[in-house]
């Protein structure tokens, strides 16, 4: 599983001109499913997240998780992160979940991070969406549970 991260103050998700979802203060998560992607992987990065400290104490040090602050997450699915451009000039997806599995799995992954008692909105599978945010910071996080240790 991929993910971007961007720490918000504010962030929301149109589909065809409709709000569908909209945060506060919080996370913007763009995640990709892989086509090798397990229960585990959607736990780990989902704990990941929201354990992660990368939301300022009152000294201004990264000392504060989302679940701390108690902030809001958006999650949006991007296939598109698991674009391979080594070769040509138009991407490839192979390593991609396909709809049917990434759909499911995307489903689980929100649930997982929902199980948390935090706000957690989402956009909509497959659609075309315009995703709006202010990145509080910036900060901007990759990950990857195929690239990371897991002890």
């Amino acid at each position: 599983m991929r993910v971007v991260l961007q720490r918000v103050s504010q962030a929301s998700v149109k589909v065809n001109g409709k709000t569908v979802g909209e945060i506060g203060k919080g996370l913007l998560v763009l995640a990709g499913i892989g086509k090798d992607d397990t229960e585990e992987d959607l736990n780990y990065i989902a704990n990941k997240i929201v354990n992660l400290r990368i939301f300022e104490d009152e000294a201004q040090k990264f000392n504060r998780s989302l679940l701390e602050i108690k902030g809001d997450l958006l999650v949006v699915s991007q296939f598109t992160l698991y674009a391979d451009c080594r070769k040509g000039r138009r991407p490839g997806f192979t390593d991609a979940a396909p709809p049917e599995q990434a759909s499911a799995m995307f489903d689980q992954f929100v649930n997982i991070l929902r199980g948390f008692s935090l706000r957690v909105e989402t956009g909509v599978f497959q659609a075309m969406m315009d995703v709006n945010l202010c990145n509080y910071g910036p900060v901007t996080i990759i990950m990857d549970s195929k690239e990371m240790s897991r002890r």
